[in-house]
């Protein structure tokens, strides 16, 4: 019995290969919402965004960096190609004669010199100013903490407590309990995390010191 090659090519263009359409894996969430706490704006809604864990936060925060300096440096890649070919330009007296093929050579060697040493200077500017623009947003983003982990501002709240008299720290500990206190935060800032989180620490921690802050 013959095949009919017609309905034998329609069915190739049906197959799978040739029908299903692939999508990249979708970028998972930087942040979750979490319900805001009491100190939170209540115009601004009943969620806050924050991130996961402090490990999460850290690796954003060098991501945003890596990202902003190799943007800077290609940016800076190209002004000095230009600048050093302005710097490396011949006079104009040797464009009336006849160019040399030692003159070319000095003028590339010129340009490669210029170039590394533009670019050297460059990458340590674009290395403060990534710096710089993820410090602040990065310093006030919100990180989820569990149960019973406590901000910077929670532990002066309880050194503040243990030197009440006892009526005094029970009452303000019931207010704290009864009134959705702080002691059952689920989120806090990045900058109250600094000196009690190795990940926040080991960025806010040495950024802050670098730039003075």
């Amino acid at each position: 019995m013959a095949t009919d090659t017609s309905v034998a090519g329609n069915a190739d263009g049906y197959s799978p290969s040739s029908t299903v359409i692939k999508f990249d894996r979708p970028v998972p969430l930087l942040r979750g919402p979490l319900p805001a706490g009491p100190s939170d704006d209540p115009l601004s809604g009943p969620y806050v965004l924050a991130f996961r864990d402090s490990r999460a936060w850290a690796s954003a925060f060098a991501a945003c960096e890596r990202k902003i300096v190799e943007q800077c440096e290609e940016g800076a890649r190209i002004g000095c190609a230009v600048s050093a070919s302005r710097r490396c330009m011949p006079p104009w007296w040797k464009a009336l004669a006849a160019p040399k093929l030692s003159d070319l050579k000095e003028r590339e060697e010129c340009e490669v010199r210029e170039m590394a040493e533009c670019l050297a200077m460059a990458k340590e500017q674009c290395v403060g100013f990534a710096r710089d623009k993820c410090l602040v947003p990065f310093r006030d983003a919100r990180i989820r903490v569990g149960k019973g982990v406590l901000s910077y501002k929670d532990a002066v709240k309880l050194i503040g407590w243990a030197s009440m008299s006892g009526s005094e720290r029970s009452l303000r500990l019931m207010g704290q309990l009864g009134g959705g206190g702080d002691l059952g935060v689920t989120n806090c800032r990045a900058s109250e995390l600094v000196g009690s989180d190795y990940y926040v620490q080991c960025i806010l921690g040495q950024r802050q010191h670098g730039t003075g802050n």
